[in-house]
């Protein structure tokens, strides 16, 4: 498997070629589906409540009489059918956070980069430094290598604040470096768009 390599002006460079031994694995459908669901499920902070009618504050006088009126029986006026009432059944808090093995977590990442490498989709970039933050500078090479309007994961191989903040207001562009990357957003990708020595730091936290 090869990987075209760019400059940071959308020149091309020449080809490198990716670890066959680490993106050669044929990816595995329902892995992939666990990490996702473990990722999402755990962005949720499970904060939502809903007030039961002893929550609700107010008056707790009965809005009618009980008998002779001709209406339903009722008490106070917080029921759940009265606007300004009760939810009946709301959301109450609940904890979300589930685990996933820390192998199968890795071995879904590294099927994810798999996939991307296989049908093509794994770019590399020789360098991402930049010496100021500069939106136009990340476009132009978005529009070089004709990707705007793809959604684009940008790896650098460290942690590159300039780099980020040059790139973060560009539509359907993530930037994650390669100790952060998770497989739900190699998967979210349609191109991955790597530093040069990422792919290899990447091999190196996943072995």
């Amino acid at each position: 498997m090869k990987a075209p390599i760019y400059n940071i002006t959308g020149e091309k460079k020449g080809e490198r070629d990716l670890p066959a031994d680490f993106l050669g694995i044929k990816p595995n459908r329902h892995l992939l589906w666990e990490a996702v669901r473990v990722y999402l499920y755990n962005q949720r902070q499970g904060t939502h409540h809903a007030k039961t009618r002893g929550e609700v504050i107010g008056s707790r006088r009965k809005i009618w009489p009980q008998k002779h009126m001709g209406r339903a029986r009722h008490g106070d006026r917080y029921a759940p059918i009265f606007v300004g009432g009760a939810k009946a059944h709301g959301p109450r808090p609940k904890e979300y956070y589930i685990k996933m093995p820390k192998k199968a977590r890795r071995l879904a990442l590294r099927m994810a980069l798999a996939d991307r490498a296989q049908n093509g989709r794994i770019l590399l970039l020789e360098n991402m430094a930049l010496e100021q933050p500069k939106t136009k500078t990340v476009y132009n090479f978005l529009k070089s290598v004709g990707l705007v309007g793809k959604n684009v994961l940008f790896v650098p191989k460290d942690y590159n604040r300039v780099f980020y903040l040059s790139a973060r207001n560009i539509p359907d562009v993530h930037v994650l470096h390669a100790d952060q990357l998770n497989t739900y957003f190699v998967l979210w990708s349609d191109y991955v768009v790597a530093e040069d020595g990422a792919i290899e730091k990447l091999k190196e936290r996943l072995s």
